[in-house]
């Protein structure tokens, strides 16, 4: 039976080009498990777009000298080049900067305003009195309350993942002045996210299967401090109108409570696209489907606690997140990779030095599941040539070849051995085994096994030798090599979801892949000489540039 699947991916922000470390993280993982949803018959929507709203735009505007429009088109237009370059499939991909994205913003707003969960208070915010205006979370840094790093931001710490106000941070600075600044009354609403503590508690009790790093980071946040009511509005005038005027001029919905409303205001777009306003409902109304949220681990708060609360809030009967499987950091030779910082190769870098299916390789490889995973263009490089190029590749290549060179087409398979069929036993029983680690969201190991897949084939190939069958008894070569491309038809299989341009390329020698069991290559069918689907890495080329 099919499954809807909504694969939300988390937003980035429009202020910077992204590194390598966003891609392995949140982007790559993404793609990966929902072209593997796919292939098993299930029903995906993939979706996010460029988060526009937040400070780190309008930092950067101004640090330019250009209005926050130009850096989003600048930066918007660049992610969704490389997403097509790396070949991620989405369904969607738009950005907060929408006015369908405002208008379901207004309405969850709206509608919680209305059952009494936003609330108008006056506070003190940090006010910069050289530059003569207030300062949101981000134009302000200072140390970390919480680990005593040195350069946290007024709505998070970097280093240690803690959501901030910015009045927590010790010896606050502003970064328009570097004045230090001064506190003064400002009025905003605010979301009761204390009123869904315990709700949120429950939430998350019976949560089976999710990453412990994260289910132990939540319930800790729970049970140490619970949820603390948040103000939403900001003294800016860049972000999501308010549909209300109580506040008067200069005032914005802050990015934390709209960006991750962006899941359902895209998912609603997409409908629309297709013709069919209420579709999106399949996906958010319905107790079968099953809501994967894609995202790092300093996103995890947002997306295990705050947007529950505020799915809670804004209807009872919608679907909250089944699993948010978040990933560690990507560090680059030792230090966290970070794109406001400058650190580690952007996804442009990457792309430019390696082939895409070689970076998607390797970065799976790397994929920062349990723990943080330092990455390097010399190991990006050995990834691809000792293990893609000389385990899949070469296996490819030697068996098209030899097909092609023996017999020009599929072999007869007729006679096989029970010593044949065993290996083509070993690729189906690793493709189950697979099935179950994509299920389980466990991309890394679902890769390591289409490797053993590989590695499996190659061991009946060196054990079997068919070149030199081939020159005594070709018609048994036949069968060595009929049953090797076999195995290969089932090995593509499991490295599809990682691998789609080489699996494009080989769908056009062997036929298009229909689902996640191994099918025989027809007897007869032709076998073209074939091209290396993958090119080594030439390091010292590469170093030498770099």
């Amino acid at each position: 039976m099919s499954t809807p699947v909504l694969v939300a991916v988390a937003w980035p922000y429009a202020s910077g080009s992204r590194h390598l470390g966003h891609l392995a993280g949140a982007y790559l993982p993404a793609d990966v498990f929902a072209r593997h949803q796919r292939m098993v018959g299930n029903e995906v929507l993939m979706v996010s777009g460029s988060d526009v709203h937040g400070t780190p735009i309008t930092v950067r505007a101004d640090a330019e000298g250009v209005t926050a429009q130009d850096i989003v088109d600048r930066y918007h237009g660049e992610f969704v080049r490389q997403w097509d370059e790396i070949g991620l499939q989405w369904d969607l991909y738009t950005t907060t900067g929408t006015d369908h994205h405002a208008r379901v913003t207004q309405e969850m707003f709206l509608k919680q305003l209305e059952q009494g969960f936003i609330d108008k208070r006056t506070s003190e915010q940090f006010f910069d009195p050289e530059a003569d205006r207030f300062l949101p979370d981000r134009y302000i840094e200072g140390t970390c309350p919480h680990c005593g790093y040195g350069e946290a931001r007024g709505d998070q710490c970097d280093n240690c993942g803690r959501t901030l106000d910015a009045t927590d941070l010790i010896d606050p600075r502003s970064k328009i002045s570097g004045a230090t600044p001064e506190l003064r009354p400002t009025e905003h609403f605010y979301f009761r996210y204390s009123d869904f503590t315990e709700r949120v508690g429950e939430f998350l009790a019976d949560k089976q299967g999710w990453r412990n790093h994260v289910l132990n980071f939540v319930k800790s946040w729970i049970n140490e401090e619970g949820l603390l009511d948040r103000a939403i509005t900001r003294d800016l005038d860049w972000g999501v109108e308010l549909p209300v005027d109580d506040l008067g001029p200069g005032k914005r919905i802050y990015v934390w409570y709209d960006a991750v409303i962006g899941y359902l205001s895209a998912s609603r777009e997409w409908a629309q696209r297709q013709g069919n306003d209420e579709r999106w409902r399949h996906w958010w109304y319905n107790d079968d489907s099953r809501h994967v949220y894609f995202i790092g681990k300093d996103n995890i708060p947002f997306h295990c606690l705050f947007w529950p609360a505020q799915l809670m809030g804004y209807d009872p009967e919608i679907h909250l997140p089944d699993d948010v499987p978040a990933n560690q950091y990507i560090t680059f030779k030792g230090g966290k990779a970070s794109a406001s910082r400058g650190v580690g190769l952007t996804i442009q870098e990457g792309l430019d030095l390696f082939q895409a299916d070689g970076l998607r390789y390797a970065l799976a490889a790397s994929f920062p599941e349990q723990a943080d995973t330092d990455i390097s263009i010399e190991e990006i490089a050995r990834r691809i040539n000792e293990e893609l190029v000389a385990t899949w590749g070469n296996l490819v290549n030697r068996v098209l070849s030899m097909v092609n060179k023996n017999f020009g087409e599929q072999p007869s398979v007729e006679g096989r051995t029970d010593a044949d069929q065993a290996v083509l036993t070993t690729v189906d029983e690793l493709l189950t085994t697979a099935n179950s680690q994509f299920e389980r969201v466990e991309l890394k190991a679902a890769l390591r096994t289409a490797m053993d897949a590989a590695q499996a084939v190659n061991a009946y190939l060196n054990a079997t030798e068919p070149w030199k069958v081939a020159k005594e008894d070709p018609q048994r070569a036949g069968v060595l090599l009929g049953t090797a491309l076999d195995a290969i038809n089932g090995v593509r299989i499991g490295f599809a979801p990682f691998l789609p341009f080489s699996t494009e390329a080989l769908s056009e020698i062997l036929g298009p892949i229909e689902g996640w069991n191994r099918v025989p290559v027809p007897t007869g069918t032709p076998i073209a000489k074939p091209t290396p689907i993958f090119t080594k890495v030439d390091v010292e080329a590469l170093l030498a540039e770099d």
